[in-house]
């Protein structure tokens, strides 16, 4: 595995979904492999999960940690034959370049414009590190995907799942905010490749890219699509189609208790933040049967495996 941006980085999805269940049993054991190797972790965005659990997972394996929020260094240019007379200082080829320099691994956090939807889907910055960087590249979320919350989540539903072929909904929900792609893609690239009966429940105006979704089942009715269902996966994205969009559907999308009762006792998962009361009501967030803080530990074991692979 050269680099992890997404699951087709992954060869073998199932024994890294394996290998993290495995490092969470004993998370602390160091790797000789990576000990006193360097890791720079490099946010253009805010994160509290991703940046904590990957320095976490880090630490775990012995590695050194640098991390810079990217607004405090140069304004970095992305594109390439561009005339550098704005106010873009530094050129991502000599930015990877140097940080290469200082690291064994670099990983890259970035959102997208939810404005040029060619632009996000071709996914410039993440790619144009990894063409100029000399070492390997982890997504620390990206304008289309979030490998290591899938990743993680993978590892929560195997941990959790009540059943052999365990039946998961990923439904849409309301946001005050137009949101990115990224979660529900990676969920939904991650889960075809797991033994689950998948779900996609969403109104109409919020279908996702097909190239994610092409043979998924898409349930417009989500009374329908949480019938029976073992976890519950909740999650706002913007428009695909009219890209960046904010939905606002007739019907009342928020995960309720009243809808979980129509599960098979499902568990409620969804990768944080979460907006109360809008999103999801506070009895689902709040019932012993909630998983946001399984998810959020097995970032940190998700992580370790994937550092340990690279």
């Amino acid at each position: 595995m050269q680099h992890f941006t997404s699951i087709n980085d992954v060869p073998n999805p199932d024994a890294l979904i394996q290998r993290a269940l495995e490092i969470k049993r004993g998370p602390n054991r160091k790797s000789s492999f990576v000990n006193r190797k360097s890791l720079v972790l490099l946010f253009f965005n805010p994160s509290l999960r991703t940046r904590l659990s990957t320095e976490k997972a880090a630490q775990n394996l012995g590695m050194n940690v640098i991390t810079m929020n990217a607004d405090a260094g140069w304004k970095i240019e992305f594109e390439d034959g561009t005339v550098m007379d704005g106010d873009k200082a530094e050129h991502v080829r000599e930015a990877a370049g140097v940080i290469s320099q200082y690291a064994d691994v670099i990983g890259i956090r970035s959102f997208p414009t939810l404005k040029d939807r060619d632009w996000d889907y071709a996914e410039v910055v993440l790619n144009q590190f990894k063409k100029y960087a000399t070492v390997p590249v982890v997504s620390l979320e990206s304008a289309t995907l979030h490998p290591l919350q899938s990743l993680a989540d993978a590892v929560t539903i195997e941990e959790f799942k009540p059943k052999a072929r365990p039946k998961v909904v990923l439904t849409w929900a309301p946001h005050v905010r137009a949101l990115p792609q990224a979660v529900p893609n990676s969920f939904v690239e991650w889960m075809k490749t797991c033994d689950v009966e998948l779900v996609v429940t969403h109104p109409p105006g919020a279908e996702l890219a097909p190239q994610f979704v092409d043979s998924v089942q898409v349930e417009h009715d989500q009374h329908r699509a949480f019938e029976g269902a073992d976890f519950i996966y909740a999650k706002n994205w913007s428009s695909f189609t009219d890209y960046g969009q904010i939905i606002s559907p007739k019907e009342n999308w928020m995960v309720t208790p009243e809808k979980m009762a129509l599960t098979n006792n499902a568990r409620f998962m969804h990768c944080l933040p979460v907006r109360r009361n809008v999103v999801v009501a506070d009895a689902v967030l709040d019932d012993p049967r909630c998983l946001i803080f399984e998810q959020a530990k097995n970032r940190e074991f998700a992580a370790q495996a994937v550092l340990e692979w690279i």
